[in-house]
């Protein structure tokens, strides 16, 4: 609806051009064309007749009886100017004309003719004194002689000529505007095939989006700002339908993973309170019930963190520290653990001090994400070897070792929120399946680099960069 009205307003204001554009040409064009040619011809006319007035011959015979010597000569230069010639007296009577005999001792006395009104104008367009019937431009020059005037050189040129002058211009400039008029109609095939076309298609694919249909793709494939819009939408839809994927999948994972737990502490806390469960077991089940809200506060607690990283809410705060300190210390945390299943932490650390600029409590949180993963999966009596090495300005930090692996097919999942290997969910059972993703949104807010490098029944090794420092 709004497509079609669009294209309506184009026509209309197309056609407003067209009109509007042919009658500028024509009242203002003609009206242009007319003053040029009233300047250029009365510029010529009055050249002329100054000539004229200047010429000895006329000054000697204005007052005598031969002035009607003057007029084949007159009359020639007349003809040559399609004009009409005149010579008058001082006392405002016309004495020689080149369209009319006239008796110098019976010239044609012009009523109300008063050279000084004419001022600085040297022409004017009017029937000059009502002598003739159609408008004339009309210019006089004095004829001066010992300082005194003893008459005018007046021309007319009559304005109808004029008038045929101008229309023939005139309809030669209305053709042109027709033709380029003409020639700019295809500005609507522009229009329609490169706009309106791609734009109905753009908003078909908008509605579609705005009614839920997340798969629709808006088929337009031109290099301009259309196309790049239309690629932009379908690539927003396909952002859009994964983010809905995803979310639908948060939701059965973390319902999935909070109801289990639940629903053992439900179970076992309803089975003590009406005795199904003997005094001299309860102790047994708590300990059960603590295990598994342990799970939940642990789950809830890495929510809490993906939450924070996603919503940007946590600030950065970077600053100078010593990786390798940093690592001595995250190992001493599973001291305990590895020394009951006989598991040796081997650190092998670039020189006494490695400086980083990153933010520390984040890394300390990627270093015990690994090492807690590494020490799940590790067997007994194996070894996990933690390193640091400095490459091209970077610090590498590796945790490596010697468990069961991660299926090839697995490796680019891992990362993804609540993915656990199928060989491990029997295994870790107090695992979220979040920690790894915890890993890589810190990395990546720190614009680095993490990566994996794994054989299934060999061990697995991550290896994540930060940015060093002096």
């Amino acid at each position: 609806m709004k497509q079609h009205h669009l294209s309506t307003k184009f026509l209309m204001f197309y056609i407003f051009i067209g009109v509007f554009g042919f009658f500028t040409v024509t009242l203002g064009g003609s009206y242009m064309v007319e003053k040029h040619f009233e300047h250029s011809l009365s510029t010529a006319l009055y050249t002329e007749a100054h000539n004229i007035a200047s010429n000895d011959a006329v000054k000697s015979n204005i007052s005598s009886t031969t002035v009607d010597t003057l007029q084949e000569h007159l009359s020639a230069i007349a003809d040559f100017q399609d004009a009409v010639l005149w010579i008058i007296n001082s006392n405002g009577e016309i004495i020689v004309s080149t369209r009319k005999d006239i008796d110098i001792d019976d010239p044609i006395p012009l009523e109300e003719f008063d050279a000084a009104k004419w001022g600085s104008n040297y022409y004017q367009v009017g029937n000059f004194y009502g002598y003739f019937d159609t408008d004339q431009l009309s210019v006089i020059a004095p004829i001066t002689s010992d300082m005194t005037t003893k008459g005018y050189v007046a021309i007319h040129y009559a304005m109808t000529n004029l008038y045929q002058s101008r229309s023939s211009i005139l309809f030669i400039m209305q053709v042109i505007f027709l033709i380029c008029y003409a020639a700019t109609s295809l500005l609507l095939w522009v229009y329609s095939h490169y706009i309106r076309k791609p734009l109905t298609k753009i908003m078909k694919g908008a509605s579609e989006y705005a009614g839920g249909n997340l798969e629709y793709r808006i088929e337009v494939t031109s290099d301009d700002e259309m196309g790049y819009l239309a690629n932009t939408l379908n690539y927003m839809s396909d952002e859009l339908n994964k983010n809905g994927e995803y979310q639908r999948k948060f939701i059965a994972n973390v319902s999935h993973d909070f109801r289990s737990p639940l629903t053992s502490i439900k179970g076992y806390v309803n089975a003590i309170l009406d005795g199904t469960i003997p005094y001299e077991m309860q102790d047994r089940y708590l300990k059960i019930i603590a295990f598994e809200s342990e799970r939940l506060e642990k789950l809830t607690r890495s929510l809490l963190t993906l939450n924070e990283l996603d919503m940007k809410k946590r600030m950065m705060h970077i600053h100078r520290f010593d990786i390798n300190d940093t690592i001595k210390n995250t190992a001493a945390v599973f001291e305990g653990i590895c020394t009951n299943r006989q598991i040796r932490l081997e650190l092998l650390l670039s020189g006494h001090e490695l400086y980083v600029k990153a933010d520390m409590e984040q890394i300390q949180q990627v270093l015990y994400n690994l090492l807690d993963n590494a020490i799940k999966f590790s067997n007994d009596n194996s070894s996990i070897q933690i390193e640091t090495t400095v490459k091209s300005g970077k610090v590498f930090v590796s945790v490596k070792d010697h468990g069961t692996g991660i299926p090839k097919e697995s490796l680019n999942k891992i990362w993804d929120r609540f993915y656990k290997i199928d060989a491990s969910r029997g295994k870790d059972r107090k695992g979220t399946g979040l920690g790894l993703s915890i890993v890589k949104e810190i990395i990546n807010a720190h614009n680095q680099n993490i990566d994996v490098i794994s054989t299934e029944g060999v061990g697995t090794e991550f290896i994540f960069t930060l940015e060093k420092t002096k």
